[in-house]
């Protein structure tokens, strides 16, 4: 079926049940309704005339005991009270037949100010009424034998705990102990993704961001330099340590490769570690390439040993890429000794759900590249540490 605005919505209607026992009047409701023609009542389906009961707050009283029977008496509430009021607003209407000479009435309990006092129709005025207690009306003039005083008397209404409809209406005592509010999720937002390549500085999680994945390595290893004969290449430098949180995401770098003739393996990597406030993957770099070991024959090409490769970055005979590790240093002639490879800085991919406002990060470096003996060559310099950040919203 169609409909002009919205599709109406349906609920039934609140209905207590109660069982007769031929003596008892009085039953207890479960709201209190605001008067007796704001409910239904039937006995075996048989719906009562409004005179042969009453309704007091959530007391319903019968003039005569309901018949004995299961569930035989229903109560069905056509409306029920707002809660947090006080008071219904509401007129009462009181009429009082004068004997000669009375100047004191006593109509139900009212509120100063809101309640208005007619001598045979015509309103009396604030001179010709004493109306300050809340209980009785005076008048200035005695009221002749048979006159008819009206007394029409106000309750005034007030809604506890309105919150106004203004900026900064609701403040955390508003909220209930206890209760933790979360972030909407913005539908069809786009990740936001921020690289760090160098220095270190201070991440800003961004508005509204429910959870960061975090993909770092740290610095690579430097490459071993090569020389000839006995002549020492120097050793790769050690790559630095890339961080991001305080003891939070921590990827070591990798160490440096040797001069062959001060050994044969490659540089070793490094490690990696999750603290407390993460989850993820956290893996141990590669170890460098090794020397191949022995001396080269006349003008015949010697390669040094490959720097470690990281998952964000590999090596290519030549310096390393972001995390890797540098290439040891090759040799062309008679008697060299190559260089072996610097190893991988640690790398991590990890997740955080439970987010600071900021986080503290620093990129290691790549380690510096090993020296040159007589008639050798450079090794290659390890790659920088980098980190991955993507905010998802």
């Amino acid at each position: 079926m169609s409909y002009i605005g919205n599709q109406p919505t349906q609920i039934a209607f609140l209905t207590d049940s109660f069982s007769g026992d031929a003596s008892t009047t009085v039953f207890t409701m479960s709201v209190a309704p605001a008067n007796t023609a704001s409910v239904l009542v039937a006995i075996f389906g048989v719906l009562q005339d409004p005179s042969t009961y009453s309704v007091v707050g959530t007391s319903l009283t019968f003039s005569a005991a309901p018949p004995s029977g299961t569930g035989n008496i229903s109560v069905r509430y056509l409306g029920i009270p707002a809660s947090g009021v006080t008071t219904t607003a509401y007129r009462t209407v009181t009429e009082f037949t004068a004997t000669s000479g009375q100047v004191t009435f006593t109509p139900p309990s009212y509120t100063p100010g809101f309640i208005a006092v007619y001598r045979n129709g015509v309103m009396l005025g604030s001179a010709d009424i004493t109306a300050t207690n809340g209980t009785t009306v005076t008048l200035a003039t005695g009221a002749s034998t048979g006159d008819l005083i009206t007394t029409e008397s106000f309750l005034v209404s007030s809604v506890l705990n309105a919150i106004p409809n203004i900026a900064g209406s609701v403040v955390s005592s508003n909220i209930q102990t206890g209760v933790t509010l979360t972030s909407p999720i913005i539908t069809g937002s786009t990740p936001q993704i921020t690289i760090y390549t160098s220095g270190s500085g201070t991440y800003t999680v961004p508005t509204n961001c429910r959870w960061l994945q975090i993909e770092m390595a740290g610095g690579g290893g430097g490459g071993g330099g090569s020389s000839a004969g006995s002549s020492s290449g120097g050793n790769g430098g050690t790559g630095g340590t890339t961080t991001f949180g305080s003891s939070l995401l921590t990827c070591v770098g990798g160490s440096g490769g040797q001069w062959g003739g001060n050994g044969t393996n490659g540089g070793a990597g490094g490690t990696a570690t999750i603290g407390a406030g993460a989850s993820g993957l956290a893996v141990t770099g590669n170890v460098g390439g090794s020397y191949p070991g022995g001396y080269n024959s006349t003008n015949v090409y010697t390669l040094g040993g490959v720097g470690g490769i990281s998952p964000l970055g590999s090596v290519s005979g030549g310096a390393g890429a972001n995390g890797a590790g540098g290439a040891g240093g090759g040799s062309q002639g008679t008697l060299i000794v190559v260089g072996t490879g610097g190893g991988s800085g640690g790398y991590i991919k990890a997740n955080i759900t439970s987010l600071s406002s900021t986080y503290a990060y620093s990129i290691g470096a790549g380690g510096t590249a090993g020296t040159a003996g007589t008639s050798g060559y450079v090794g290659y310099a390890g790659g920088s540490g980098i980190i991955f950040i993507t905010a998802y919203f």
